[in-house]
C-alpha cells in the first residue's frame, strides 16, 4: 500500500514523533487525517483494513496531548501486545484487566493517579463501572478511542453487549473527542457506530480495502491435509497461516504438517 506524502507541517510534532517513537519517515494513507482531525477535537469513525496502521492513529496523538487516552479494547491479548510493544518504544501506557494480581492493579492505578501514564488500555465491562468511571473523573482523560468498533452494532459480525453501555463514558467525559476504529464495518454497521456512541457529526474516514498482493482461489477440498502439504512444500521456506474451523482441527492440521517435516505449530484461544 502507498505511503503518504503530505507536506510537513510548520511545527510538525507528529511527523516528529513518527520518526522519533516508530522510526517511520511517512504516514500511510489516511492516518495523518484522522490525527489531525481527532487533535482539533472533532469525533471520528475511521474503517481501516488490518495492517493499515490503525492503532497509530490513536498512540501518536496521545504523545501529543497532555493527559490521558483511554483506549477501550476487547481482549487481553490485543491490549499486551499494544503495551508491550509502546513499551518498547518507551511509550508511558498500561492496561487494567483481570489478568493482573492485586498488587500489580494497584501499582497500575497508582501511576494513573500519578499522572505518569499516556494510554490506558481496557476492556468495555470494566470502563463502564461506576466506580472506574469515577476514577476516570480524576485522571485528566482528553481523547477516548475505540478499537474493534463494529463490536458495539448488532448488525456487525462480532457484536458486544457492553460495547453499547461506552455511551455512559461519553456522559461522565463531555467534550472529549471519540475514535472509534475498526477493519470491518457495512454503511449500516457504521451507521449504528455513531447513533450508539452518539458522535457529534463525526469525520468518517473509510480507506481502500483492495489488496492487489492477494489472491483468492477456491480450490474443492479432497484430503486437506494432503492438499495443505503438497500447497506449502511447492513453496519452498515462505511462511503462512492455516485457517481451520475447530482447535481439534487446528492441532491436527499443524500434527499433519509436523509429520511432512514442515516446521509448525497450532495456536487457538486454548
Amino acid at each position: 500500500m502507498p505511503e503518504s506524502d503530505h507536506p510537513r507541517h510548520p511545527d510538525d510534532r507528529l511527523g516528529r514523533l513518527l520518526k522519533q517513537v516508530w522510526g517511520y519517515d511517512r504516514f500511510r494513507p489516511l492516518q495523518r487525517e484522522i490525527m489531525d482531525a481527532s487533535l482539533a477535537g472533532r469525533d471520528v469513525v475511521a474503517i481501516l483494513p488490518t495492517g493499515a496502521g490503525k492503532s497509530l492513529c490513536y498512540q501518536l496523538p496521545a504523545l501529543v496531548r497532555d493527559g490521558l487516552t483511554v483506549v477501550v479494547s476487547p481482549l487481553i491479548a490485543l491490549m499486551k501486545d499494544q503495551v508491550d510493544q509502546l513499551h518498547a518504544a518507551g511509550v508511558a501506557a498500561t492496561a487494567l484487566n483481570s489478568s493482573l494480581d492485586d498488587g500489580e492493579a494497584r501499582r497500575r492505578l497508582a501511576d494513573l493517579e500519578n499522572g505518569r501514564i499516556r494510554l490506558l488500555f481496557v476492556a468495555p465491562e470494566r470502563l463502564v463501572l461506576p466506580d472506574f468511571l469515577a476514577r476516570l473523573s480524576r485522571w485528566n482523560v482528553r481523547a477516548l478511542a475505540v478499537d474493534e468498533a463494529h463490536c458495539i452494532s448488532e448488525w456487525g459480525h462480532d457484536f458486544r453487549p457492553e460495547y453499547r453501555r461506552l455511551v455512559t463514558v461519553r456522559e461522565a467525559l463531555p467534550g472529549i473527542p471519540t475514535l472509534a476504529m475498526t477493519a470491518t464495518a457495512t454503511p449500516r454497521v457504521r451507521e449504528d457506530i455513531v447513533s450508539q456512541l452518539r458522535l457529534a457529526a463525526p469525520d468518517v474516514f473509510v480507506a481502500s480495502f483492495n489488496r492487489p498482493n492477494l489472491t483468492y482461489r477456491v480450490v474443492a477440498k479432497d484430503g486437506a491435509a494432503g492438499q495443505v502439504v503438497d500447497f506449502v512444500k511447492a513453496r519452498g521456506d515462505d511462511a503462512g497461516i492455516v485457517y481451520c474451523q475447530s482447535r481439534r482441527a487446528t492441532e491436527a492440521m499443524a500434527a499433519a504438517l509436523s509429520k511432512a517435516r514442515i516446521p509448525s505449530a497450532a495456536y487457538h484461544a486454548g
